[in-house]
């Protein structure tokens, strides 16, 4: 089955196109068989005829894909409505199964650490988006995610293993006496890895029912919510 990953949550996005093993007697791993990155602020103009021209590039079309696996956030508000359409789009046409896949639970279980991992990504404006997991994860066990000041991020790391692919934020924690595995920059690729393992676990969902978790709530909407 070949899947394909998609990332256009931040300045920088990328895509992904793996292969999953077919029959049980092959490799388990997912094979990411390229990656390829896209250019901050122009995804809406190059999304589409990108993942057209991955796939031409290996004898491929849509309708060879078998699964979708895309960032849903955090991140940008503009680029994962970019991703999450596409993907819509696209999965609906082709009958294709789709996971949505939180950036902070990739951090997380990258990381491959175990315990109490706190995922954190710089939200900007002083405030930091985090995800705490107790790892191996409990059936029914829902992961907490919100947004939080630096102090408040600060205060609640102690005790927890904080991952994250942020280097300014990583030397930050440490600097506060906090236990901290620093990461590899998130990629389509890796949300196409945990994307494979929901994808295994049953864990998919419609084009109608796949949405943004943006966490941070819109400009518009925090206006709203605080009137005139």
């Amino acid at each position: 089955m070949l899947i394909l990953g998609i990332d256009t949550s931040g300045k920088q996005g990328s895509i992904a196109l793996a292969r999953a093993p077919e029959i049980s007697t092959q490799s388990p791993e997912l094979e990411i068989v390229e990656l390829v990155s896209l250019s901050g602020g122009t995804f809406s103009a190059q999304l589409v005829p990108q993942i057209a021209a991955l796939l031409a590039s290996h004898g491929l079309s849509k309708n060879d894909l078998g699964a979708f696996a895309v960032a849903s956030g955090p991140g940008s508000f503009t680029g994962l409505r970019i991703g999450l359409t596409a993907v819509k789009a696209l999965a609906e046409v082709l009958q294709k199964p789709i996971t949505a896949v939180s950036l902070l639970e990739v951090c997380a279980f990258s990381s491959r650490e175990q315990g109490e991992v706190m995922a954190a990504l710089d939200a900007g404006r002083s405030d930091v988006y985090v995800g705490k997991y107790e790892i191996p994860v409990e059936s029914g066990k829902v992961p907490r995610e919100r947004l939080l000041s630096r102090s408040e991020f600060f205060a609640q790391a102690r005790g927890w293993t904080v991952v994250t692919p942020d280097l300014v934020l990583a030397e930050a924690a440490a600097a506060q006496g906090i236990k901290v595995v620093a990461l590899a920059p998130l990629s389509a690729a890796m949300v196409a890895v945990l994307g494979w393992a929901k994808l295994q676990a049953g864990e998919t969902v419609t084009p109608e029912r796949l949405e943004a978790n943006y966490i941070r709530r819109t400009d518009a909407e925090m206006r709203e919510r605080i009137g005139p």
